[in-house]
């Protein structure tokens, strides 16, 4: 029996989307999935993988450029393979910051109508004023304190189930 290969791509800026797509492979792993975890700019082909699952860091309202382009870069292969998507973003714990997260997901979804998710998440990011560069660093959101909103039994949760959803199971 062939095991199914996945791709775990992801999107970040500082690390924190890379750390939990981390998270999301190792879940799928230890459900006996064969995983690469790459970042989206890296991938150059989407062959010979079952399924692929596909982490973008959401800024300012918009998904992180790496993410936007693997999305069109493999719009045709993704409609034609199980695929799921989480965004990471909020960084304060709020309803509407959320609420707004998922639209913002969904809105860089609607980019390519062909690819139907079989699971979508979001989840709350991680930043860290003090690693800000450029144009990031300016003064206000250097005096912002460090948050960390990252769920981790939520990530490992959804992540635990995305075989079901992406019918690897």
């Amino acid at each position: 029996m062939t095991v199914a290969r996945v791709l775990v791509a992801y999107a970040t800026k500082y690390g924190s989307t890379k750390e939990v797509a981390q998270a999301v492979g190792d879940a799928l792993g230890a459900r006996g999935l064969e995983v690469d975890v790459r970042p989206a700019r890296d991938v150059k082909t989407l062959e010979g993988y079952s399924a692929v699952v596909l982490g973008v860091a959401l800024y300012f309202f918009r998904w992180h450029s790496d993410g936007r382009k693997f999305l069109a870069r493999y719009r045709k292969a993704l409609s034609a393979l199980p695929f799921a998507v989480f965004g990471l973003g909020p960084i304060e714990d709020k309803a509407e910051q959320f609420d707004g997260a998922r639209t913002h997901l969904d809105k860089g979804m609607a980019k390519a109508p062909s690819v139907v998710p079989k699971a979508m998440a979001v989840f709350g990011g991680a930043v860290d004023p003090a690693n800000l560069r450029f144009p990031d660093n300016n003064p206000a959101f250097k005096a912002m304190p460090a948050s960390d909103l990252r769920d981790w039994d939520a990530i490992r949760a959804w992540a635990g189930g995305l075989p079901e959803a992406l019918g690897l199971a």
